[in-house]
């Protein structure tokens, strides 16, 4: 999430992990959805799962952890229409929630699917509950991570995260306060370096050492902040708006009749436990876990937890 997302994906994408082949940059293809080209990379074989990248803007690196899943499981990871390799837009309006949904539809009929199991990590997760509500006899499974129900959830990332910074890191928020005041806002690139002078993990980590940088290969537009701002609206990281100000799938949640697995992080301060629980009360036909030692990342820092819980609900 927020302005200095760059540094998580890329933080998350070169962990100690030893990534398994396919390689992401060279062993994907391209596939055509809703007339732009998408970066499709595949992983095993067997019952078909989506797994839709954060951000919104980010890449699918910080989600290969996930090909653990691969032996029973085809894993198809993507980079969204403006991330990575995949096409651009012509005008920033082009970036839309809606658009990223239907895009799901595009993928799974492309590649003759005639059912998916579906998983959305952070922003990921707004795509997959709009594609699991508008579409659910083509859901098998419905994984939610790290996700936010609604444009007040969100909100509530911005207030909290900027609780966290004012509270901890005052001269960094000194210097914010000082180029707000002169008019700056989220979208400026200046607002954006100070507000990237927090280290990823105190946001977003129970152990930030699990998030060391240690050398990563470089990937073509790792982080789209143009998209970003644009649906977050462009003082996204204090008030949310367009695309991300006017979501809310609170009243359909407890209409979806697939099996849904809901998980969060004690630590984490975007996705936060207090409005992350809520989903008990929008969804409570779901199966609900928090992670006690993560933050917005259970795969980084409780795979062994998280993998055979998924493994496990996967098989219902």
């Amino acid at each position: 999430m927020r302005s200095f997302v760059e540094l998580v994906f890329l933080l998350i994408g070169v962990s100690s992990f030893a990534q398994p082949f396919p390689d992401s940059e060279k062993d994907g293809r391209y596939i055509t959805v809703n007339g732009a080209k998408l970066w499709v990379v595949t992983v095993g074989k067997g019952d078909p799962m989506i797994l839709v990248p954060g951000g919104p803007g980010g890449v699918h690196l910080g989600l290969r952890r996930f090909d653990t899943l691969a032996k029973n499981h085809q894993l198809i990871y993507f980079d969204g229409f403006g991330r990575g390799k995949s096409d651009t837009a012509k005008q920033l309006s082009e970036y839309t929630l809606e658009r990223d949904i239907e895009d799901i539809e595009g993928l799974r009929v492309a590649l003759r699917f005639d059912k998916i199991n579906l998983l959305g990590h952070s922003y990921g997760g707004l795509v997959a509950q709009g594609y699991a509500i508008k579409y659910p006899s083509r859901v098998k499974h419905l994984v939610l991570a790290n996700t936010f129900h609604s444009f007040l959830m969100w909100q509530k990332n911005d207030d909290n995260s900027n609780h966290e910074i004012r509270t901890n890191y005052p001269e960094v928020w000194d210097s914010l306060m000082k180029i707000r005041e002169r008019g700056y806002v989220s979208a400026d690139q200046l607002h954006q370096d100070i507000y990237g002078l927090v280290p990823y993990g105190f946001l977003y980590a129970y152990n930030p050492e699990h998030f060391k940088v240690r050398g990563a290969k470089p990937y073509p537009n790792r982080m789209n902040t143009r998209l970003y701002y644009q649906m977050v609206g462009r003082d996204g990281d204090f008030i949310v708006g367009n695309d991300i100000g006017n979501f809310d799938f609170r009243k359909q949640l407890a209409s979806l009749k697939m099996p849904v697995l809901i998980y969060g992080g004690r630590y984490d301060r975007v996705a936060v436990p207090e409005m992350m629980v809520k989903y008990k009360t929008y969804c409570p036909q779901a199966q609900f876990v928090m992670f006690e030692q993560s933050g917005h990342n259970p795969h980084v820092e409780e795979p062994g937890k998280l993998f055979p819980l998924l493994q496990s609900f996967l098989k219902q």
